[in-house]
């Protein structure tokens, strides 16, 4: 099925017909697609919102990744823990929690699990329920 076009280019969602189980049948995620692709409301900017600010605006990218990437590094250093009470090395951070998406596979889970880990995150969870 043809849902229309995004930026110049026709985006094709569609089911394999052949597919043993759901015979072409798009999913309640696949179905969806197009409402995402389409959609007058889609954010295409990062925003951001001031502390104790009503409004958001519209930022850069390369503002948006520094703003992140120095929020996470700062946390990281204040808060990682090399070893236990009783002086085991579990080089862990408990500061900072990941809550992964329904929208990606199981490859970019599994990579962006491994980056989680690298910063030494405990509390990892992957939301992918259907």
């Amino acid at each position: 099925m043809v849902v229309g076009t995004n930026a110049g280019r026709v985006v094709n969602i569609e089911g394999d017909p052949d597919h043993p189980i759901n015979g072409g049948s798009l999913c309640s995620k696949g179905g969806t697609l197009s409402q995402l692709a389409e959609s007058d409301q889609r954010v295409v900017k990062p925003q951001y919102r001031a502390p104790n600010s009503d409004k958001w605006e519209d930022v850069e990218w390369d503002w948006a990744l520094d703003q992140i990437a120095r929020k996470i590094k700062d946390t990281r250093d204040e808060h990682f823990i090399e070893t236990d009470d009783q002086g085991r090395l579990v080089n862990r951070l408990e500061a900072i929690a990941h809550v992964g998406s329904a929208a990606i596979d199981n490859e970019e889970c599994s990579i962006l699990v491994k980056m989680m880990r690298s910063l030494g995150l405990v509390y990892i969870e992957h939301q992918a329920r259907i």
